[in-house]
């Protein structure tokens, strides 16, 4: 998409979506039991790394794994506007606008240390995710030289933006002790941590509140029972991820394959995620194309630069460019299913 049609894409959005917006806020709140409101939160993990050379300077995350954009890019799969820069605030609004339209509660920012690219454009991530009424919180990554005492330094740090729950991946690369030494100053001003493990008993001993599991190959729905029963038992919270596939051979070269199943695998995890009693529900991912993860819109299968790249076409029946925003619908339909706002389908056919 050029910048000429990005800017008349938000400019259509905006115009009067913000009255829509405030409008259909406001039927919801006097519709929508208060429990379903305020008890239940879909979050979905989001990544603000992507850059391209008329923005900043190179291509950033799009020419991973030896790639040579624009035609030739790290995923298996195209986004439906083209490249695009993570710190231009038209497209992070309009990325707020689809999740917002989704029914997604909270952007789980990935985040790789201070300093780092993800860390200097979250002041636009938090803007625009606010203005869409979206909360964030912060996936904290693994990134070289983290210790327990940086990740209290980098909570109190990410607190100054107004994040209070954080998702810590890996945390089994650090000791079980020291979590539990640093749990106080962790937990001050209300904040919460999700560990990334379905060891829950490890995550309990480390002091952490909750669970998550992130990766869909390894953790898949059929985990999530015994995943949520031994959580609850332990007096944590279950947010399981669900997600639509996993396909990383061109971000990474990863052989292993979860196949989408034209919606049918997005469909199976959040049934399984429904029926396991999540506190939450995490999804992996909104934008991670390495591994083919994402539910943002993808273009129709096409052959750029000598490479023919996969789409959802054929997803809940969907086909060319009504298919590319298939599984932002379907994750509108399905968090509603989970908030008990919106009754189950028993067809899998998109709403």
């Amino acid at each position: 998409m050029s910048p000429q049609a990005l800017v008349e894409r938000k400019a259509l959005l905006h115009d009067g979506g913000r009255m829509r917006r405030l409008a259909l806020g406001l039927l919801l709140m006097l519709l929508l039991p208060g429990t379903a409101q305020a008890g239940v939160r879909v979050a979905a993990f989001y990544y603000i790394w992507y850059g391209t050379a008329a923005a900043d300077g190179a291509y950033q995350h799009w020419s991973q794994h030896g790639h040579t954009p624009p035609d030739d890019i790290a995923s298996s799969y195209y986004p439906a506007q083209g490249l695009y820069s993570s710190s231009n605030t038209l497209v992070l609004a309009a990325q707020m606008d689809e999740l917002r339209a989704a029914h997604v509660d909270t952007v789980a920012v990935s985040w790789w240390g201070r300093g780092s690219a993800e860390d200097e454009r979250l002041p636009l991530l938090v803007a625009a995710a606010r203005a869409d009424g979206l909360t964030v919180a912060a996936h904290l990554e693994p990134y070289g030289g983290r210790t327990v005492s940086s990740t209290v330094a980098d909570v109190t740090y990410l607190r100054t933006y107004g994040i209070r729950t954080f998702y810590v991946y890996r945390p089994e690369d650090l000791s079980s002790g020291d979590w539990l030494l640093a749990q106080p100053a962790l937990h001050t001003s209300g904040t919460t941590l999700y560990a990334q493990t379905a060891l829950v008993g490890w995550a309990a001993s480390s002091g952490f509140d909750g669970v998550y599991t992130y990766d869909i190959v390894v953790y898949g729905g059929g985990k999530f029972h015994r995943l949520c029963a031994q959580a609850h038992k332990r007096g944590l919270k279950c947010a399981p991820s669900v997600g639509p596939g996993y396909d990383a051979q061109r971000g990474s070269g990863d052989p292993k394959l979860k196949p989408r199943r034209n919606g049918a695998t997005y469909d199976s995890m959040w049934r399984m995620a429904i029926a396991a009693g999540a506190d939450s529900v995490t999804i992996t991912s909104f934008n991670e194309w390495h591994e083919g993860t994402q539910i943002e819109p993808a273009a129709p299968a096409g052959r750029r630069g000598g490479y023919r790249y996969l789409s959802y076409d054929g997803a809940w029946g969907r086909h060319g460019v009504a298919a590319e925003t298939a599984y932002l619908e379907r994750t509108a339909y399905w968090s509603d299913v989970f908030r008990k706002t919106s009754p189950l389908q028993l067809k899998t056919s998109a709403p």
